[in-house]
């Protein structure tokens, strides 16, 4: 009995010692679950009613185009595969791959010496024709004398006054025979029919070309001006007609692949006249100065027709926009510092812009960055963004990003 007895004190000994060991830890820690209680409703105050941070933005008026997108091709102004226009030896290739030439450039030569011949032989015949005529006309002159005098008879005079006849004639033939000659002796120097640049030479020196070959012997495009052939949907054709897109004139850019940097900038030449029914689209034919050769043949670029440019248009940065499920939405910043979701209607961003047809007016202040944070009604305060936040405004005209839509105004 005095063994239990001992046992059972010193458990309850112990028991004792845990308890108030665990009530000291639990009196004397300031972490405890009335601290977890503070944190958590510090937490929730920024979305019921805490003061959230923002960057802040003003809703501005300004002219801004319109823009119609489509991928182009480059195509060279005019392309002309030269060939030889006589059959015969090259003998001399007289330009460089790569180089520019002008209309009129001799670019090679084919061995004249048989057209040189066949040009004397028609000189030498026209000669003889010539004396032969010569002496039929001295003939005739002295049968009409004769035929006055009634010495010959009207049937010989008349025989001489054809043969004078025919051999005029035969002068005639001669001298054109004179020019074909010297035609074809002409076309053994081959020349270029355009300004332009040449490009990988076809044929080398020593080889026996023909007028009939299809290959040529180089070909020659025009890189000044340029075209660029690109598309729309159809459904686009009307606005480019009623801004009088089928006479032309309409201010076309060029940009790369990527839409970060304007290549050209020229005009639209023609709008096809019929639509593609397997696509659906239209194609557009602009006209492009290529002053510093950034345009190449063969090249596809993204092609931005300036439709028009609405004057005043209310402009907001693109970072202001949103989507839900209701549509596109901004933060409106009210006097008293509390935000509003505001419904808005997009027409088009460009760069990091975005025009507003519909929900804002200019003036109004609305945020930029930071929504993520942001219910109906939370109280918001102004700061200043960061220098990796801000944004310089692209050029109208020389956008830095594609256009998302585009609606005529």
């Amino acid at each position: 009995m005095s063994k239990r007895f001992i046992l059972g004190t010193v458990g309850a000994l112990v028991l004792l010692i845990a308890w108030w060991s665990f009530h000291q830890r639990a009196s004397s820690d300031p972490s405890g679950s009335t601290g977890t209680s503070r944190t958590s409703g510090r937490r929730g105050g920024v979305g019921a009613g805490g003061v959230v941070p923002v960057v802040a933005g003003k809703v501005e008026q300004r002219d801004m185009p319109i823009y119609l997108d489509g991928l182009g091709t480059v195509q060279a102004f005019n392309t002309v595969t030269v060939h030889t226009r006589v059959d015969g030896q090259l003998q001399q290739v007289l330009f460089s791959e790569g180089q520019d030439v002008k209309a009129g450039d001799l670019l090679g030569v084919v061995d004249p010496r048989p057209f040189q011949a066949a040009l004397d032989q028609a000189i030498a015949k026209k000669a003889q024709d010539e004396a032969q005529l010569a002496n039929a006309k001295v003939v005739l002159e002295r049968n009409s004398d004769l035929l006055k005098k009634k010495v010959i008879a009207q049937q010989d005079f008349d025989a001489s006054k054809y043969s004078t006849d025919s051999l005029q004639a035969a002068v005639q033939a001669d001298q054109a025979a004179i020019e074909n000659a010297r035609t074809q002796l002409d076309y053994t120097q081959v020349k270029s029919a355009i300004d332009g640049r040449t490009g990988v030479r076809l044929v080398d020196v020593g080889n026996i070309v023909h007028a009939s070959d299809q290959t040529g012997i180089v070909v020659i495009t025009q890189l000044h001006p340029i075209s660029v052939v690109f598309t729309l949907p159809e459904q686009n054709l009307q606005e480019v007609l009623n801004q009088g897109g089928a006479k032309g004139g309409l201010k076309v850019l060029a940009l790369d692949r990527g839409n970060t940097s304007t290549l050209d900038e020229g005009t639209l030449a023609v709008v096809d006249n019929e639509i593609d029914p397997t696509t659906g689209t239209v194609k557009l034919k602009a006209t492009f100065p290529n002053n510093e050769l950034k345009l190449w043949p063969g090249k596809f670029v993204n092609a931005r027709l300036v439709l028009t440019t609405r004057k005043d248009a209310t402009v907001i940065p693109s970072s202001v926009v949103q989507r839900g499920p209701q549509g596109t939405y901004a933060y409106l910043i009210k006097p008293d510092k509390t935000v509003e979701m505001r419904p808005i209607k997009v027409a088009q961003t460009e760069g990091n812009l975005a025009l507003v047809d519909e929900g804002l007016e200019p003036g109004e202040q609305v945020v930029v960055d930071g929504q993520y944070k942001l219910q109906p009604g939370a109280h918001v305060e102004l700061t200043t963004p960061q220098p990796s936040q801000q944004k310089r405004s692209p050029q109208l005209g020389r956008p830095t990003h594609a256009t998302a839509s585009a609606r005529k105004p």
